[in-house]
């Protein structure tokens, strides 16, 4: 495993570590039609069935690692009903601790059956709205006086917390390793990526992403002249609170989610995202991209139909982005040799039937009603 891996988990010898390095593969198929290299993250492998099984699998981990928790028995709390609620309780139920679940009562039979065959400790449905979930999980649980001064109580967020940020970071060095090394005509070594393209919910996967990429350059110091990391920050028109804040120049809220891709739901983006877009650090560009719902999906199809992989429509808009018109928009005098990673971040709430509805509202119509992902996160 990569090193940065190693130094999260070095104070937890006993316990597994809840997530995996994951493949990075070459698509010739998704190459010839973006006329440029692209490699797939297949994060879709990761236990949780999504990158998120890094960042939330890091921040239980860290917590049963800290000395100050050795005394007490943790139970972890998650108000999310889609990726990263899923990823709590496989990372919990991994590494032997018990996690209940907060769900709005709008959140579809499916999912709440399936946090229950992965091992959920209790799931409970509670207001209309994921923030009404998540009030009442905090108000109920975490700041309450526990009734067992023995049993800890831990709030697991779905992306805004440092060590998210920090298992999501863990995904660049596997990257930097698993790509063939890159070394200039002098020697250097320059990092092997051009491009990262990653969707934006909340942001802790383009927070990890960039801080991994931090890291590397720290280490790495790139040679003079040696271009920009293009990271490519995708959202779907109505989910797009990070495209939103940026055109407004302040870090602000969208009104309501309309998206169909509703695991890119967070009305605002953590405040680092926003800090990170406006401002990234050297040797690093971001760029905001938004695309439709329809494209999402048809980028979901591209995938299912070119490399046999399922994703939400979250996933699917990095994939219409890297092999569209759009990806040469973003980033200039991309060529047949340009390195594009796509983190093929995964999701729970897809399935073949899903696929083929959006094949066939791709081709009939698309505003008909849609099976979709299941809840924000």
């Amino acid at each position: 495993m990569a090193n940065s891996t190693m130094q999260l988990t070095s104070s937890s010898k006993d316990r597994r570590q809840p997530w995996n390095e994951t493949p990075l593969i070459e698509s010739a198929e998704l190459s010839k039609r973006a006329q440029c290299r692209i490699f797939l993250k297949l994060e879709l492998l990761q236990p949780g069935g999504s990158f998120k099984s890094r960042g939330i699998g890091n921040l239980i981990l860290s917590y049963l690692s800290d000395p100050a928790n050795h005394d007490k028995k943790l139970h972890f709390y998650s108000s999310s009903g889609g990726n990263a609620g899923f990823a709590a309780v496989v990372a919990a139920r991994d590494l032997g601790c018990p996690c209940t679940v907060v769900l709005p009562t709008s959140t579809k039979p499916i999912m709440v059956e399936k946090l229950r065959s992965a091992g959920a400790t209790e799931v409970i449905q509670h207001g209309a709205s994921w923030y009404e979930a998540d009030t009442f999980l905090r108000a109920r649980f975490i700041d309450a006086p526990p009734n067992d001064p023995a049993v800890k109580n831990v709030y697991v967020p779905p992306f805004d917390h440092p060590l998210i940020w920090e298992g999501n970071s863990t995904m660049v060095e596997e990257i930097a390793a698993q790509l063939p090394p890159r070394i200039n005509e002098k020697g250097e070594k320059i990092f092997p990526a051009d491009v990262i393209i990653c969707s934006v919910g909340g942001g802790g996967l383009l927070n990890g992403v960039i801080q991994g990429l931090e890291k590397y350059l720290r280490r790495h110091p790139q040679p003079e002249g040696a271009r920009d990391i293009q990271v490519v920050a995708v959202e779907t028109k109505g989910a797009d609170s990070l495209a939103y804040s940026l055109q407004k120049g302040s870090h602000d809220s969208l009104q309501a989610i309309t998206s169909q891709a509703t695991t890119l739901g967070a009305l605002r983006v953590s405040e680092r995202t926003y800090s990170y877009a406006r401002s990234p650090p050297t040797g690093i560009t971001v760029t905001s991209v938004v695309l439709s719902d329809a494209e999402a999906a048809r980028g979901v199809v591209t995938l299912a139909d070119e490399c046999r992989l399922l994703v939400e429509l979250a996933c699917g808009v990095n994939v219409d982005v890297a092999v569209g018109p759009r990806l040469k928009e973003a980033v200039k005098d991309l060529n047949p040799d340009s390195r594009v990673v796509v983190i093929t971040c995964g999701g729970n709430g897809i399935s073949p039937e899903i696929v083929a509805e959006y094949r066939h509202r791709l081709r009939f119509g698309w505003d008909e009603p849609v099976m979709g992902d299941q809840k924000e996160d």
